[in-house]
């Protein structure tokens, strides 16, 4: 699974072209993301790793997919399937599941348990005994508070600083996590009714908002919901503006205020610059909602508080003029040149190739004799043979008389003009998608605003000046959790449900790792697995899996049993070898009968129903069945176990199987109880 962020680095240096599986949110916004990466390292320094029309072709290759959606891949992938799921983490974001022979690993890196104002919950809990569970360690060291009291406790930090005439700098990404935080904050200005000014500035954020108003259908229920009641949409942002350069920030000055900017990391971008203007202001804040990655301004700033010295360096990217511009348009000119001469030798190359092929055709003055009686013939109503003498001039083999490209127009006309097709005027859905990458920011469906896609398409000469200085860091740093993952404790009582057969941890730090993979040795019936960055394991299943074919035989011996939309069967067969597989046939003598199975995890209200039709008068009671007037039946244990008590006689445990049979009468039952008494 490739971050998205490596895809246009793969594409150009790795010349990697297999295709990318991702929700639609995922493709829109992290196209987005990266061009807001692009144009914050682009304008200040000569960046090159990856263009513009890397990320696009990059982005191309992405095969966009829907929640619960099975997707069979081909080629090298035949037979295994695909399918994502709810992570919870971020707007699209996603917990995969990969079946193989009917067995499934899941992957779960980056989920979270908790309903957010604009997410569900992850569904990773639904998930019983996969093979494999793959998920990551990175909060497993950190346990986190009740949401509301933490939302709160962030709007009274902000309101703090602001009442003191500070200004709040929140260093965010592009298009992920501060979804959340906008909704938030307009949440909280509008009940509190704050008057600060609230900013969300990045290259492309008025686009990323008009995207993700549209992606409802991909958040929580209680959005949807609200949409279709009342038509509102909660990304109508009434306490947020949108700006999109830093120009429109200054006009305001040193009025208090709340501006949420990129990158997170502070190295590049919107932030990097408002934190130097802001650092050296004692009543200004610099609040953190995700920890700083390794070697960035951001970790440095979390791990070592002011006050303190940080060097910087303040880059810009200014237009070429003067003697520059002109030195400049000279050099191009020159490579256009020089390009022109080599296009026109690799030309005149190919030519040389496709007449070398043809002897005959070599050799100007050579005319073909067949080619010659054929012509007298055509011509001999003009009164003679007509030889062609061709001099400085071969046509291909393949090509025909050269004439002037010449199009019949065979329309239909009327009274009032030609006919037209409606049908060739309406642009199809794979047209549409297809027109998606045009150029950067070309067909996003109309979002891409005017003054996004003059920066993307900007292509005024430039350079780059930069200069170090020291900023003495006076302002307060504070850290907030708000990445939207799982805690510790939450994601020990995740991975206990899921119950896999082998785990894989991740993506943690080596402390967090090794203390959540002593919990798991500890308390669960898996293999633990933490490779190190690198490090290959072999996580292949223990058990065989082989494809056979049931013989016509044996179906019409088989009794199925209604499952939801599906229908099972016990089968005892024997195997046999066919043309070219395995093929299962009736046993040749009486097979041994076997035990009850129960298959999933029967429901109280499903029992309540199967007990009523043998008899019994059942009713709910305390969260129990209460049959007739001396037992009640009773759940225990989780889901895996599938145990039932009978509370009149407690010390009295029934097995499922052994109730769903046609002997569970209430004689059979009583006896069963009578019997273990």
């Amino acid at each position: 699974m490739m971050h998205l962020g490596a895809l246009p680095y793969a594409m150009k240096h790795l010349g990697l072209s297999a295709p990318v599986y991702a929700t639609e949110p995922v493709f829109r916004l992290g196209l987005l993301t990266m061009y807001d990466h692009f144009l914050s390292r682009w304008q200040v320094s000569d960046f090159d790793l990856f263009t513009l029309d890397d990320v696009d072709a990059a982005f191309q290759n992405v095969v966009r997919l829907k929640y619960s959606q099975n997707y069979l891949l081909n080629d090298k992938g035949e037979g295994i399937v695909i399918a994502p799921h709810v992570a919870g983490h971020l707007l699209g974001g996603t917990v995969w599941k990969i079946t193989k022979d009917g067995e499934d690993v899941v992957y779960a890196v980056d989920f979270n348990h908790r309903k957010e104002m604009h997410l569900n919950s992850t569904i990773l809990g639904t998930f019983v005994r996969p093979a494999v569970l793959i998920t990551d360690a990175y909060n497993a060291l950190n346990n986190q508070g009740y949401r509301k009291k933490q939302d709160q406790d962030f709007i009274d930090s902000l309101v703090k600083v602001l009442g003191t005439g500070g200004s709040v700098l929140l260093p965010v990404d592009t298009a992920g996590r501060v979804l959340e935080l906008l909704l938030i904050l307009d949440k909280y200005w509008g009940d509190r009714r704050l008057e600060y000014p609230i900013y969300f500035l990045t290259n492309v954020s008025t686009s990323t908002v008009d995207y993700v108003k549209s992606f409802l259908e991909w958040m929580g229920d209680h959005i949807a919901k609200s949409f279709e009641s009342n038509r509102a949409n909660a990304f109508l942002l009434k306490k947020v503006t949108l700006i999109i350069n830093k120009e429109e920030l200054e006009k305001i000055g040193d009025t208090p205020k709340v501006v949420l900017a990129s990158m997170a990391s502070l190295e590049v971008g919107f932030s990097h610059d408002i934190f130097v203007e802001m650092a050296s202001e004692a009543r200004n804040l610099v609040l953190f909602t995700e920890k700083g990655q390794f070697g960035t301004l951001a970790r440095m700033l979390q791990v070592d508080p002011p006050p303190k010295a940080v060097k910087v360096t303040m880059s810009k990217r200014i237009p070429l003029v003067g003697d520059e511009l002109k030195a400049y348009e000279e050099e191009q000119e020159r490579i256009k040149k020089e390009e022109a001469i080599k296009a026109s030798l690799v030309k005149e190359e190919e030519l040389k190739a496709s007449h070398g092929s043809n002897a005959k055709a070599s050799d100007p003055m050579i005319i073909d004799a067949s080619s010659s009686r054929k012509s007298a013939n055509a011509g001999s109503h003009f009164g003679g043979n007509n030889d062609i003498l061709i001099d400085g001039f071969v046509p291909p083999s393949t090509s025909v008389a050269p004439m002037f490209p010449f199009f019949e127009n065979t329309a239909e006309w009327d009274d009032f003009g030609e006919v037209i097709n409606p049908d060739d005027y309406t642009m199809k859905q794979e047209d549409m998608d297809s027109s998606l990458m045009l150029g950067p920011g070309d067909g996003l469906d109309g979002k891409m605003d005017d003054s996004s896609a003059r920066l993307l398409l900007d292509s005024t000469p430039s350079k780059v000046i930069s200069n170090e200085m020291t900023v003495q860091v006076k302002c307060s740093l504070v850290y907030m959790d708000f990445e939207g993952r799982s805690d510790g404790r939450s994601v020990k009582s995740v991975i206990a449900h899921v119950a896999p057969l082998k785990l894989v941890l991740v993506h943690g730090s080596a402390e967090a790792t090794e203390h959540l993979k002593m919990h798991c040795a500890k308390n669960l019936d898996s293999h633990v697995y933490a490779p190190q960055i690198e490090e290959t394991i072999d996580v292949t299943s223990d058990l065989c899996a082989y494809k056979v074919q049931l013989s016509e035989k044996l179906m019409s011996n088989i009794i199925c049993k209604k499952l939801g939309e599906h229908e099972i069967a016990w089968v005892d067969a024997e195997v046999g070898k066919g043309d070219e597989r395995l093929i299962l046939l009736p046993p040749s003598t009486t097979p041994p009968p076997h035990k009850p199975v129960l298959v999933g995890d029967l429901k109280l209200s499903d029992f309540k129903q199967f007990l009523e039709n043998k008899g019994w008068q059942v009713e709910f009671s305390g969260g129990a069945l209460r049959c007739g007037e001396h037992i009640t039946v009773r759940k225990i244990g989780d889901s895996s176990q599938k145990t039932w008590i009978c509370c009149s006689c407690p010390w009295t445990r029934v097995h499922i199987p052994e109730l769903l049979t046609e002997r569970c009468t209430p004689n059979f039952l009583a006896a069963r109880v009578l019997s273990r008494s």
